[in-house]
């Protein structure tokens, strides 16, 4: 499991603590400086191949020689280390050291960076996708566009089932308005008119006259 060891102090003291040279593996090489942030950078750097590394030792020192950090790892193989904590546009200075089994390498050449302002926008950089934060924002962005569109998929969704109900009411209702016109017959012709006041008209209706035959004697 690494162990990280991280220790600030004054710059007084010397960056490795003395071995025999002939124990110590070789000093880390190719050591750069990539994904500035206002309080974060990370370094990355090679290892000669022919030793067995366990580790590395980082040396992290303002240019004005305020303080000065340590950053200490072992049992890791990794190349790379993320820079945290650190001030706005602020001159830097690090340098990389290999542990071994048998001791630290000398230090590496010194490197100069400088933070950027945290209202400046993030280098866009090819190299983005190795760095662990930039992995976590791209996961978190990459999920967030998911979620959308997965929330529009379903909002069309439901207004496509929206608009064929619909469709499929106004077609019922025209078909049962034609059903009941088709239904209903004038009544005009099977009526008794009426009339113009209102009242039916009776037909006429002679009453037989009783017929009286007188016969004279």
């Amino acid at each position: 499991m690494p162990v990280l060891l991280i220790l600030s102090q004054p710059f007084t003291s010397r960056l490795c603590p003395p071995f025999n040279l002939a124990d110590r593996p070789p000093a880390p090489v190719n050591v750069s400086v990539m994904h500035l942030r206002a309080d974060s950078a990370t370094v990355s750097w090679d290892v000669p191949e022919g030793d067995v590394i366990i580790g590395f030792s980082i040396s992290q020192q303002r240019q004005d020689g305020q303080m000065q950090r340590f950053i200490r790892e072992v049992n890791t193989t990794s190349r790379t280390c993320v820079l945290w904590d650190l001030e706005e546009e602020t001159d830097y200075i690090i340098q990389v050291q290999s542990i071994g089994l048998y001791g630290e390498s000398q230090a590496s050449k010194r490197v100069h960076f400088r933070t950027l302002k945290k209202s400046d926008r993030f280098p866009s950089n090819s190299s983005n996708q190795d760095d662990p934060t930039v992995q976590g924002l791209d996961k978190s962005r990459n999920l967030q566009t998911g979620e959308m569109i997965i929330i529009v998929v379903v909002l069309l969704m439901w207004a496509a089932v929206i608009a064929l109900f619909c469709r499929q009411y106004d077609i019922i209702k025209d078909n049962d308005s034609s059903n009941s016109k088709e239904k209903v017959k004038p009544c005009s012709e099977r009526s008794t008119p009426e009339h113009h006041s209102g009242g039916l008209l009776r037909s006429k209706f002679h009453p037989s006259v009783p017929s009286i035959n007188i016969i004279e004697v």
